[in-house]
């Protein structure tokens, strides 16, 4: 599912990845830990496709994605990767049916699929009766719920989750926690998570420990 080899970065003098190499399979639920600074962003956003490595080689679901242009990663970044943020990130003027449908309308999906799918995702979520809510009307773990929900929109293969439970009380985090598990088991997606939770950790399929800028085994 996802290959990565020799990934280094760099932000000026500063070495943050220091050649990295990593192999997550279909369908496993992953965390990656390690002390703040220790690289863990730097390299979900790589494996995200949002930044380039100096050097090193990246697959994922089957493509080189070093080997794309500008247009063909957006449009692979659309139809192939879901992203869930520690705030949610979803846009306060729309509901949150219009939040989760805008990747499939991006992706060049007409509205009565985008709707369709959007709504069977609301449902999963136990969200259907806020779906004409905005987000000024829904509580953290609703929004964060939501979030979810539009990350996986265009069924991606993967979703990748930067400390997606930061900002939720104990309740909610292990609601969202159980979510991962309960979509990887129905939908099939390949998750990988950067979390500070020593909890969500615990119970995942693999924890990938980042110290330094490398993998400590």
């Amino acid at each position: 599912m996802i290959d990565i080899k020799g990934i280094t970065k760099s932000f000026g003098s500063l070495q943050v990845l220091k050649g990295i190499d990593l192999h997550i399979d279909k369908g496993e639920v992953v965390s990656i830990v390690g002390p703040s600074g220790a690289g863990k962003t730097t390299l979900l956003q790589i494996m995200g496709t949002l930044d380039k490595p100096d050097s090193g080689a990246i697959s994922v679901d089957g493509v080189d994605v070093m080997r794309l242009s500008s247009n063909k990663l957006s449009d692979f970044r659309n139809q192939h990767i879901g992203f869930v943020f520690q705030f949610h990130q979803l846009l306060p003027e729309f509901t949150a049916l219009e939040n989760i449908m805008i990747p499939a309308y991006i992706g060049g999906k007409g509205t009565a699929e985008a709707k369709k799918r959007a709504l069977e995702l609301l449902d999963f979520m136990g969200l259907a009766d806020r779906a004409n809510h905005k987000p000024n009307e829904l509580s953290g773990g609703e929004k964060q719920r939501v979030a979810v929900a539009r990350a996986l929109v265009n069924n991606p293969a993967v979703v990748f989750a930067d400390e997606p439970s930061g900002s939720l009380d104990s309740k909610n985090k292990a609601e969202l926690h159980q979510l991962f598990f309960d979509l990887r088991d129905k939908f099939g997606q390949t998750f990988v998570i950067v979390t500070h939770d020593e909890h969500l950790a615990s119970i995942t399929d693999r924890t990938i420990h980042i110290v330094d800028g490398q993998i400590k085994l």
